[in-house]
């Protein structure tokens, strides 16, 4: 799919870019019953506009109405072409300066429609794009059904009142890209029936009255010709429906932000070109990618390496289509060499992000154990179970347990945590255990030995990055004992939600216990022993609370440096304020850290 223009988004929605993707696609713009244009005063809140100084782009005529088109079709300033190409003659420009006094300041922009996406459960978006919108239709045909499903909407009504935010590019040449995020004209839009099928998602507009825009001072002259250079033809997508009009208009925003995000996240330029049997499934898993993100089931610094990849992908095609463009005649061996470096980067990165959207690759590819299993919550029935965990279950196992309790016996820690559901508790029995799943605790569960806490021992997997690491929103582990051995992060690491540690032996050969951001630890009675540093690391905005524990024979830094070797037995990073009470009683310790 060729890059599309891409609306400058408000800050609460999804950056957006035009569909396109193989550069005539079309949608038409229906007519709808004849209705008065939308122009009456609207009720609303007034949106923030400022003066800005900037240099605006001189008009060129019929060459310029091209080279217009084409700057519609680029990504935003800082990935558009380069400053060599095309002639600027930016020093003869002068600056964007305060309005003549027969020209008055643009008034503010009135509120757009919110989010009407915002508000839906997963299931919702589900249901909507592969039960309404897509239908079970094949990746070669999403487009056909996007152009068909807004065309629908398009009917309600064929004139109304939007926000046209457009790439301020393509009105000035030298700007601060912080002080124009982008360019926005109220405007009064016309949904014409296409005749061909060789626009793609275009609409006529024209300045509303009264002439309202972000930028107080720019010139209203100035975008009459734009528009004019443009025919008055601007992409459907950059256009926002204003808040205040009838029921329809509410209807027509939900479709523009049902397709904007469609293209945006869900659909990939190589669907076409593979063969796939369910494409409503693949659109699931992508939905789901998306919901986990926003959920935090996906950590938020993987979330950002997810995004930075996806946005590279989408800059490098934009980069090759261009750079083949350029290409006049048959290319150079050179230019040869260069497309298919191009390629290959392309390439390398679109198996990245089909790792991301393959729950198994998320899971046991590359990025494990950082990418974290979806929480499964409670079970249907809403009962729990008690997960026994043995070599072979006897009646003495369980004769404490009440007689309505379910049971499920396993030889297996890991297939007993694999079962588990919030509300589950998993028993364990004397023994040595491994369990790749404690670096995936998403539900609420207990985890506790039976006997003594020493004779029940976890032990990490060396070829593994984490031992165990918890999102949960309240996990316990008690009476057994954790035998770091050779993974790189702490032996428990918090990275959300709440931990409890009760009456447990953590043997650290790595880092000691950590307590990330916003997340939260209780450990009592336990004891921690071996840590290369702090026995527990509390990071800014966590919480903990350690009562009669034993944190001994950590720091054993082979180092001559003395201020590393001083840590302590609880090491807060950078905090501005917390609150500690010490009280000692012989070897038992009673700590209590708050930390803001």
């Amino acid at each position: 799919m060729a890059s599309g223009p891409r609306p400058a988004a408000p800050d609460d929605s999804v950056r957006t870019t035009s569909p396109g993707r193989r550069g005539d696609k079309v949608v038409s713009a229906p007519t709808g019953d004849p209705a008065a244009a939308a122009a009456g005063s609207l009720k609303r809140t007034a949106s923030p506009v400022r003066s800005v100084v900037a240099s605006p782009r001189p008009v060129k005529g019929r060459a310029g109405r091209e080279a217009a088109r084409r700057r519609l079709q680029l990504p935003p300033v800082s990935q558009a072409e380069g400053p060599g190409e095309g002639p600027r003659e930016e020093d003869e420009e002068p600056l964007l300066s305060e309005p003549e006094e027969d020209d008055a300041e643009a008034r503010p922009l009135p509120p757009v429609c919110g989010s009407p996406m915002r508000g839906m459960w997963r299931d919702e978006k589900v249901a909507l794009y592969c039960d309404e919108v897509l239908r079970g239709c094949k990746a070669e045909d999403a487009d056909d059904a996007m152009t068909k499903y807004l065309s629908e909407k398009l009917k309600l009504k064929d004139k109304w009142l939007g926000v046209w935010k457009t790439n301020p590019e393509l009105f000035f040449m030298k700007y601060e890209e912080a002080s124009i995020p982008f360019v926005g004209i109220l405007v009064e839009v016309t949904c014409k029936p296409c005749p061909s099928s060789s626009s793609c998602f275009n609409v006529t507009v024209s300045i509303a009255e009264p002439f309202s825009s972000n930028i107080a001072n720019i010139p209203r002259n100035l975008v009459n010709e734009i528009l004019e250079e443009l025919e008055h033809n601007v992409p459907l997508l950059e256009v926002y429906p204003v808040e205040g009009q009838d029921s329809d208009l509410h209807d027509i925003a939900l479709a523009l932000e049902v397709v904007r995000f469609f293209y945006d996240f869900l659909w990939r330029d190589w669907d076409d070109e593979e063969s796939c049997e369910n494409y409503a499934a693949l659109i699931e898993e992508r939905i789901n990618l998306w919901c986990d993100i926003q959920d935090g089931t996906i950590p938020g610094p993987i979330a950002q390496r997810f995004k930075k990849t996806l946005e590279k992908y989408k800059n490098k095609r934009v980069e090759l289509v261009e750079y083949q463009s350029n290409i006049k005649e048959d290319p150079s061996a050179a230019e040869a060499v260069e497309c298919w470096k191009k390629y290959y980067e392309i390439v390398m990165l679109c198996g990245l992000l089909k790792m991301w959207e393959d729950l198994r690759l998320r899971v046991h590819g590359p990025f494990f154990p950082r990418i974290l299993r979806r929480r499964k919550g409670k079970r249907d029935f809403g009962k729990t179970i008690t997960h026994i965990v043995a070599k072979v279950m006897t009646t003495d196992m369980v004769k404490d347990l009440s007689s309505d309790t379910l049971l499920q016996q396993h030889d297996d820690l890991d297939l007993a945590l694999d079962s588990c559901y919030s509300g589950d508790t998993v028993v364990i029995f004397p023994g040595e255990y491994q369990a790749v799943n404690l670096a995936l605790l998403t539900d609420d569960i207990i985890i506790k030995g039976i006997g003594k806490r020493e004779e029940i021992m976890i032990t990490s997997e060396p070829s593994h990055d984490s031992f165990v690491v918890s999102k949960a929103d309240n996990v316990k582990l008690m009476h057994l004992s954790l035998i770091q051995q050779g993974t790189v992060d702490g032996i428990v690491v918090v990275e959300s939600g709440h931990m409890t540690l009760e009456n447990c032996i953590l043997k650290c050969e790595g880092t000691g216990v950590c307590v990330l951001t916003g997340a939260a630890l209780t450990i009592t009675d336990s004891e921690i022993t071996g840590a290369q540093g702090a026995g527990v690391e509390l990071y800014p905005g966590s919480m903990a609370i350690l009562e009669r524990n034993e944190i001994h024979h950590c720091n054993n830094l082979r180092t001559s440096d003395i201020s590393k070797s001083t840590l302590g037995g609880v090491n807060m990073k950078n905090f501005e304020q917390h609150f500690i009470t010490v009280a000692g009683d012989g070897n038992v310790r009673i700590l209590e850290v708050k930390t803001g």
